[in-house]
């Protein structure tokens, strides 16, 4: 299945994309897609649905985030060999993590909004993994019975408040409308390899990023066991696992994001993102 949200922001309804691609509201029948809608028994009755009889969404209806109420949004940095290359870094002997403020998380195609100060914000096209069922001390054998299902992310990051300034990563990374995810979360029974996804991001029709999952140091098994050793995971969490080389930070020279650019991206079988980068208007 592939679920979506959709409608104006803070008041998105659930709904899923029926065969012909039309999206079905179900509003009439969970309260949103989170929570127990996307454990593994709420996800079974959702298959069963005769999606044709469900009312079809507005036409042209914005779509959010495709999961609600995500209480945490963990990130895994340097989880591409070739991209931690061109970030003059080593491969991290085990993942680095870092977190993303959930406010940050909008709709696949809500703006890239510049904050105040930035001079360095870039792309990343990510694989997003959510969970569907509380993992804590699962073994990588039974990791992916914690997955719902996946989806395209841009972990939109500003490089001068994440490297240049004092402290962690989280701050270059937690700016509003700093997380794109959606537009569908795919459930985990249609991707059949989570380590064999193309993955692509354009600037203003330009080729930046063409990668794979499959050059992901960790992989995504790996990732959720390895979480769940340091804090529970639940329904509705987010893991961005990583980006392929091609970043703006890596280009030569650097090539950072400025209003009026068009940043598209995609993931084999997820679909794909649009967004227009815009100064902040506050």
């Amino acid at each position: 299945m592939k679920l979506v949200r959709f409608g104006e922001a803070g008041a998105e309804k659930p709904g899923v994309v029926d065969r012909d691609g039309a999206i079905r509201d179900l509003s009439g029948v969970v309260d949103d897609i989170g929570g127990t809608t996307i454990s593994p028994e709420g996800l079974a009755r959702l298959a069963a649905l005769d999606t044709g009889s469900l009312p079809l969404a507005p036409e042209g209806a914005r779509l959010g985030p495709c999961v609600a109420n995500t209480g945490k949004f963990i990130c895994i940095g340097l989880n591409y060999a070739d991209h931690a290359a061109e970030s003059g870094m080593e491969v991290p002997p085990e993942p680095v993590m870092f977190m993303k403020a959930t406010s940050a998380i909008c709709g696949p195609n809500d703006p890239i909004i510049i904050p105040r100060g930035s001079e360095k914000t870039d792309w990343e096209v990510e694989l997003a993994v959510i969970i569907g069922k509380r993992a804590k001390y699962v073994s990588e054998e039974n990791a992916l019975d914690h997955v719902a299902g996946y989806a395209v992310t841009n972990d939109v990051s500003e490089r001068a408040f994440q490297i240049e300034r004092a402290g962690q990563w989280t701050k270059g990374k937690s700016c509003d409308n700093y997380g794109q995810i959606g537009p569908w979360l795919v459930t985990r029974d249609e991707v059949a390899d989570p380590q064999n996804l193309k993955m692509w991001l354009t600037v203003n029709g330009e080729t930046k990023q063409d990668g794979s999952t499959r050059t992901m140091v960790y992989g995504v098994a790996y990732l959720v066991s390895y979480l769940s050793r340091f804090m529970s995971l639940h329904p509705g969490d987010i893991i961005s696992t990583g980006t392929p080389p091609g970043v703006g930070m890596g280009q030569k020279p650097p090539r950072y994001l400025k209003p009026g650019d068009v940043v598209e991206l995609g993931i084999e079988g997820l679909g794909s993102q649009r967004q227009d980068v815009i100064a902040d208007p506050e």
